[in-house]
């Protein structure tokens, strides 16, 4: 395969994953998620993104092998989106990476909390979405709920085989 061929190759397949990561944006900026009492912030705006994709990147983790490539590309764009996000916002190519690097370390803090979170998703909430600062009880309950529909409905939507 041709050098030209891997990266077209590569561009439709991410895509062809476009229309699901801008669900998944879309999702995390649903005005329900701030009145719950997520912060209307931008690191707030992420952790909802992150917490979604994370959600999605574990049941495309659950198909397996089938779902590798997806999850990867789904990943690729995640993290063209923040650095193009970073850039937009006016911080320097020199210290773009190591933003990247810190949101994708919390991308992946998301992805252990809640693969394992056994009681439900309470706690990896009030970890990663609110940190140490949980504006109450309520608003944790009311955002781990939606979280945890979100992720029923992707069980749904796409069952395993």
């Amino acid at each position: 395969m041709s050098l030209l061929q891997r990266i077209f190759g590569e561009s439709k397949a991410r895509a062809a994953l476009a229309p699901l990561y801008n669900a998944i944006v879309a999702a995390g900026r649903d005005p329900a998620w701030y009145r719950a009492g997520v912060p209307d912030t931008l690191d707030g705006r992420f952790d909802m993104i992150a917490a979604l994709t994370a959600l999605v990147l574990l049941r495309l983790e659950a198909e397996g092998e089938a779902a590798r490539e997806a999850s990867v590309r789904l990943t690729e764009t995640f993290i063209d989106d923040m650095d193009s996000s970073l850039r937009q916002l006016g911080i320097g190519d020199y210290v773009v990476g190591k933003h990247v690097g810190r949101m994708m370390s919390a991308l992946g803090g998301r992805l252990g909390a809640f693969r394992d979170a056994e009681d439900g998703l309470g706690g990896a909430v009030r970890r990663n979405i609110f940190h140490d600062a949980p504006p109450s009880e309520q608003a944790v309950a009311t955002v781990a709920a939606r979280l945890e529909s979100f992720r029923d409905r992707l069980a749904a939507e796409l069952p395993k085989p």
